[in-house]
């Protein structure tokens, strides 16, 4: 793992300054080396922070030059299956580096290489002799690459904070309007857009060349042409077949040279992965849990559970809520724009914790979305209720006027249009405001739209309302929110991290299995579990349903109030002149008094007007 950086300017607006500041300030992404490329006529810059974990040795670090010399590689990221690609290629390599195996790929091959990869990634490879910079993106969105294009001049980095080491790139950087609608109504921002207008990040399974600074962008993969004519029905094919994708999925993700671990919740995702990757490792797999001192939070003992069983080298921090309340400023740092998932901050401790003793980990990200794990996905099915959708508005109403729990309820009837009601749904799901509460938010200026894609028209098959919703979580949430989160809070502390249910294959077997086998009898994730029940009998997991939360709504009325009280005020509610002050006083005032429900709206409206505060150029 990585962080790479670079540029394509040939009317030179950047120069070696700026690619080792854009390429430096990625140190926390790399620790182990740096390295920078400019070609001869200085129009072209390529910079790399390196993390090493497969081939330790100097003779790995890039950039890497082909056999021939005529290409130029960084990347971020890991290939699993590059022994079999140098096999089916017949290279020869050098080293024992995947680098070298997808660089000489390339040279053979052309962009057409990147349908061979099986991994994340975020390549960046330079041509000398064509003068033709290519960028590539892993199919799932799993490791990030952030571009720069103003027509004239291209920058890519692995975080948003690269881009704007250039004075060039910062002074372009004007907020993107959509997106601070789309993030109050989301929690986060959704590919292909940032925060900024002219930075965006280049779309999951597509690849961007570049030549005369002219940037193309085209597809090589996408979940929806992957969904089939024909679902799988067969049950016990189908857990064998799976069985088999997560046992190779698991056993690629161990490749290391560094030591590794998996982080361990006690849940179905995590328990699955760790059970497999102990079953086919020598030794005890080293696994990472930590639980909160305030036991409703805590789901420590089950995770405690699971590595007894297993027999895994388990290490488990308990933390208070002092540990989790300090990290709220740095997670408020680390990622580069508004960004409202605060399950980001127990994620920055457990990766901070775990590289104490490991490089590298496994995760159990995308087991809900490829197994309809979520609540949301109940909510879609009810929706589509014809009775349901005809007394939809007098229900909100008689909800609005009950407790908590049925107040917030209100919110999902109460949607604008049935083309967003997969956005809708997962925006109040998660408890942030719907499009109605924005427009009477918002000021007449930020008054735009929401910049999801929801259409899912012209499928080889008809989906479910349920199959539908998951389609979008995999697009958007699991990508551009949970990913970005991952992502973002591990390499803070130079920690890798895999995720075995993202194998592309593994997607593709999920999204052509039958609904009954992915959820039967109200049993979500129902074939992911008979599969789990082989390795952990099933009393392990016989209890609710729970995230990987904090106590958000108690802090922002205690410890956190003064978050509150500096980005809410009314001077700096004014200044940014994004929202109508009074509504944000209503807001809080109705939180203060008890509507608890409200405290994610809260919060996004306090990251951003701090992002506000201290970033924004205009």
């Amino acid at each position: 793992m990585c962080g790479i950086a670079g540029f394509y300017s040939v009317q030179k607006k950047f120069n070696e300054a700026d690619l080792q500041a854009m390429t430096n300030c990625l140190q926390h992404r790399g620790p182990d080396a740096a390295g920078y490329f400019m070609n001869d006529a200085k129009t072209c810059g390529l910079g790399h922070r390196r993390l090493s974990i497969i081939d330790l040795s100097n003779a790995a670090n890039q950039p890497m030059f082909s056999h021939t010399d005529r290409f130029v590689i960084i990347y971020n990221g890991e290939v699993y299956n590059f022994k079999e690609i140098e096999k089916q290629l017949g290279i020869t390599p050098k080293t024992s580096s995947d680098t070298e195996i997808i660089l000489e790929a390339f040279a053979q091959q052309g962009v057409d290489f990147v349908s061979l990869l099986n991994g994340m990634f975020a390549i960046a490879i330079y041509d000398k002799e064509l003068d033709t910079l290519y960028l590539f993106r892993d199919r799932l969105g799993v490791k990030p690459l952030y571009v720069f294009n103003d027509g004239e001049s291209f920058a890519f980095g692995s975080e948003i904070k690269s881009l704007l080491q250039s004075k060039f790139i910062k002074g372009k950087a004007e907020v993107n309007k959509s997106a601070v609608y789309t993030f109050l109504y989301a929690g986060y921002i959704p590919e292909p857009f940032t925060i900024y207008e002219n930075i965006q990040r280049l779309p999951s399974g597509s690849y961007c060349v570049v030549k005369n600074d002219k940037a193309e962008i085209k597809k090589y993969w996408t979940p929806e042409e992957k969904i089939s004519a024909d679902t799988k029905r067969d049950f016990q094919s189908a857990k064998e077949e799976l069985k088999q994708l997560l046992t190779t999925s698991v056993k690629y993700r161990m490749i290391s040279d560094v030591p590794f671990g998996t982080f361990l919740s006690g849940g179905i995702d995590s328990s699955t992965v760790t059970a497999i990757a102990q079953s086919v490792s020598s030794q005890p797999v080293k696994t990472f849990s930590i639980g909160f001192k305030e036991a409703k939070f805590d789901e420590s003992k089950y995770a405690r559970q699971v590595s007894e069983y297993l027999k895994t080298e388990h290490h488990e921090f308990i933390v208070s809520e002092n540990d989790a309340l300090e990290m709220v400023d740095r997670m408020m740092l680390a990622y580069d724009e508004p960004y409202a998932d605060s399950s980001a901050i127990p994620t920055m401790l457990v990766s901070k914790l775990a590289r104490k003793h490991v490089t590298m980990t496994l995760s159990g990200d995308g087991g809900d979305e490829l197994f309809l794990g979520y609540g949301a996905y109940d909510w879609a099915k009810r929706l589509k209720n014809p009775l349901l959708k005809f007394l939809r508005k007098p229900v909100a109403f008689s909800l609005s006027k009950l407790d908590n729990k049925y107040k917030r309820a209100a919110g999902v009837f109460n949607y604008k249009s049935e083309e967003r009601i997969k956005s809708h749904i997962f925006s109040q799901e998660q408890y942030f405001f719907n499009e109605s509460e924005l427009d009477d938010l918002m000021m007449p200026g930020y008054k735009q739209h929401v910049l999801f894609n929801e259409d899912f028209r012209g499928l080889k098959r008809k989906l479910s309302e349920q199959e539908e919703q998951a389609l979008f979580d995999i697009k958007h949430y699991l990508k551009d929110d949970l990913l970005v989160k991952v992502d973002i809070a591990s390499m803070q502390f130079s920690l890798e991290t895999r995720t075995p249910f993202l194998d592309y294959r593994v997607v593709e077997f999920a999204l052509n299995l039958s609904e009954d086998l992915k959820k039967k009898d109200g049993v979500a994730k129902y074939l992911l579990k008979e599969v789990l029940y082989d390795y952990v009998p099933k009393k392990y997991f016989e209890r609710p349903k729970w995230g990987f939360s904090i106590p958000l709504s108690k802090w922002l009325k205690t410890d956190l109030h003064y978050l509150i009280k500096e980005s809410l005020s009314d001077e700096r509610v004014a200044k940014a002149a994004i929202v109508k002050p009074e509504k944000v006083k209503l807001l809080i005032k109705r939180f203060n008094a008890g509507e608890d429900f409200l405290y994610n709206r809260i919060w996004a409206l306090i990251l951003l007007h701090k992002w506000m505060n201290e970033h924004a150029t205009n």
